[in-house]
């Protein structure tokens, strides 16, 4: 440990610049590697935090509800008819800010646990011309609910009518519940994997510049941040749902496609590692990963690495200061340039 570095509450290490590392850094999951590692992909499967507990069957159990109880009959849907698009638009539209108000209210407004397991020192920007209306909260917010939820609501409307009209290749769960079922499964990973081509792509200069950067903004991110983006990203981020016009699908497939895309980056841009529900009991938020891309913007650009695409391409970073010191020394640092300060 560096001579500035102080363990925090025996559970990680806040350095002299108020940066929060946890003591359980994160490392690609024993998904690809070789030869199979058995007891660490059971561990990793069904660990908390691991692959389905807690969040992945949180969505599921969300999309299950969404589904039957805030979906009009698909009947409705041959049509393109204000009525039933609107009910949609107004259901993500409420999705999305009760889950982002939970946290933001608990753990900004109210401030229920301090800066415990914190990320990052400070508090959301205030008084910044880099953010619209001066304020990172609000900023979030206008971008989140004005293009994110009205992309992501277009992306749905589309494909609930395509499915209606047998536009695209639909799949029954009665007649292939185990293709159904793993294709299910699998939808997380295929979203990381989606997540880091499209990521890097945004990430070339000239999309960067007109698109890419306000998201880039928030530096030290919040529950508002998660799909606080410009409307280019959207249109490129929840494209992934197009998938479903090659690959055969339900449409409960889609909808946690799109639930998936609309809420987890809420989840994924808390700013806080673990989430205190009282004493001792703490739900793992475990967003470490994606924090580092906020903070050095050229590391770590997949979803939440189920796909190790980052190793493989040499931008992992895992937080540690052997990891810092690599970044360090593959950088030219320009003068004055804080998006590239290490």
């Amino acid at each position: 440990m560096a001579q500035n570095e102080i363990v925090e509450d025996d559970i990680g290490i806040r350095d002299a610049r108020g940066e929060w590392r946890p003591d359980r850094l994160p490392e690609p999951p024993p998904l690809f590697i070789w030869p199979p590692r058995l007891g660490a992909f059971v561990k990793w499967l069904f660990g908390n935090p691991g692959y389905f507990w807690p969040w992945n069957l949180f969505y599921v159990a969300l999309a299950v509800v969404t589904y039957f109880f805030l979906t009009p009959d698909i009947t409705q849907m041959k049509s393109l008819e204000v009525g039933w698009i609107a009910a949609i638009y107004l259901r993500n539209l409420a999705l999305l800010v009760v889950f982002a108000s939970i946290f933001q209210i608990r753990l900004y407004k109210q401030k229920a646990q301090g800066k415990k397991y914190k990320y990052n020192a400070r508090w959301l920007g205030t008084k910044s011309n880099s953010f619209l209306f001066g304020d990172q909260l609000w900023d979030n917010v206008f971008w989140s609910i004005v293009s994110g939820c009205t992309i992501w609501t277009t992306y749905e409307v589309l494909m609930w009518w395509a499915y209606a009209n047998n536009v695209i290749p639909y799949v029954s769960w009665t007649e292939h519940p185990i293709y159904c079922l793993v294709l299910l499964l699998l939808i997380p990973v295929w979203r990381d994997f989606y997540q880091y081509w499209g990521h890097r792509f945004i990430h070339w200069e000239p999309l960067y510049r007109i698109s890419h950067y306000v998201h880039h903004k928030n530096v030290n991110v919040g529950p508002w941040s998660g799909i606080s983006m410009h409307p280019i990203e959207h249109l490129i981020y929840f494209s992934v749902v197009l998938t479903f016009w090659l690959v055969p699908s339900n449409p409960f497939h889609m909808l946690f496609t799109m639930l998936h895309a609309g809420i987890a980056p809420t989840q994924a841009h808390i700013g806080f590692d673990e989430i205190v529900i009282r004493g001792d009991t703490r739900l793992s938020n475990d967003n470490f990963f994606h924090y580092l891309h906020h903070r050095y913007f050229t590391v770590n650009y997949g979803g939440d690495g189920t796909v190790p695409l980052d190793k493989w391409f040499g931008s992992f970073h895992d937080g540690s200061p052997e990891a810092q010191s690599k970044l360090r020394a593959s950088r030219r640092l320009k003068p004055g340039s804080s998006q590239n300060e290490a």
